[in-house]
């Protein structure tokens, strides 16, 4: 008999074909009406598929008697009720690894789009403009300081590509320094600010994180220096950096979250009216890659789960994301 899973997050075809080859029944609650539709149709399902942002709540939890783990598809986990699963023995499960490289990547792409100005540039040759009326000063990366907020397995990676493919140097803000991390650590987000010629933010959401990167911090980055965000869209002030940006303050932004997700955003129209800001539709970690590696990665939890073996991934319930 299959395990039924509820998926509160839209799952592709091959992800559900994927969990259906592997015994278990998928619930898709994007079919229902409204997510509470598919929760209080829910006496069976043993699992739930959700992410950080849709998490699930105490509340949630309880339409469903039989629930046995929650699995987040992704690193984010701040929305899952950690507090009530513990208490009613709910194991939880993330995939902490599965897109990191892609969202690496992205970070650094953003990074490059942001300072080049690349958006700028592309309307401009839109436009029917060429070499000689082009007048953007646009500095490179190479050589220069990179702050990294946040330096989990996606930070890490985005400093070692800064380090070795650009010759960067690296120093970092994290709630603690990173035990045997080849990189400057800061105490205070402040300062790398000040320090650093650029700013990427990979931090993970919640209230511990909550707008971290606020005007104090954008002023200590200054008028030459550019933020990217590829953690959550909470980390950064929102109204803050759009005030730094209308007045000069920052030199620009390369952002793949926003505060207002899943949602879009309303404060998208307004950054949109930045030239020296790329924003991209939180797609930093969609690849094809990374789908293949969370696919794998969740049904391994589930089969470790219901085998009764140990999780591959497992949320430390001591564990203060954010």
């Amino acid at each position: 008999m299959s395990t039924g899973v509820l998926a509160l997050v839209r799952l592709s075809p091959e992800r559900v074909a994927a969990l259906t080859a592997a015994g278990y029944a998928v619930r898709e609650g994007a079919k229902y009406a409204s997510r509470m539709d598919a929760l209080c149709d829910g006496s069976d399902i043993k699992a739930v598929l959700t992410n950080g942002r849709g998490g699930l709540s105490g509340d949630e939890m309880k339409l469903l008697p039989n629930l046995g783990i929650v699995c987040a598809i992704g690193a984010g986990y701040e929305a899952v009720d950690l507090e009530t699963a513990r208490s009613r023995g709910i194991a939880v499960a993330n995939c902490p690894d599965a897109n990191a490289s892609a969202v690496a990547d992205s970070a650094m792409m953003l990074l490059m789009a942001s300072t080049r100005h690349l958006r700028q540039a592309d309307r401009h040759v839109h436009a029917g403009g060429w070499q000689d009326q082009w007048r953007v000063d646009t500095p490179t990366i190479s050589g220069k300081r990179l702050g990294v907020l946040g330096m989990g397995t996606i930070g890490g990676k985005i400093a070692h590509r800064a380090a070795r493919g650009f010759d960067m140097e690296i120093g970092y803000h994290n709630r603690k320094a990173v035990a045997g991390s080849p990189y400057r650590y800061f105490d205070n987000l402040v300062e790398l600010a000040t320090w650093a010629d650029f700013l990427v933010c990979a931090a993970p959401g919640g209230a511990g994180t909550r707008h971290l990167v606020n005007a104090d911090v954008l002023t200590a980055l200054g008028p030459k220096g550019y933020l990217v965000n590829v953690g959550r869209g909470t980390v950064v002030d929102t109204a803050a950096l759009i005030d730094a940006l209308r007045s000069n303050r920052i030199g620009g932004a390369g952002l793949d979250v926003l505060e207002g997700e899943p949602s879009v955003p309303p404060v998208l129209p307004e950054l949109l009216g930045f030239d020296n800001v790329v924003i991209t539709p939180h797609s930093a970690g969609r690849a094809p890659e990374a789908r293949t590696a969370a696919t794998a990665m969740v049904i391994a939890n589930l089969n470790a789960f219901f085998a009764g073996k140990p999780l591959p991934s497992p949320v430390s319930f001591l564990e203060r994301r954010g």
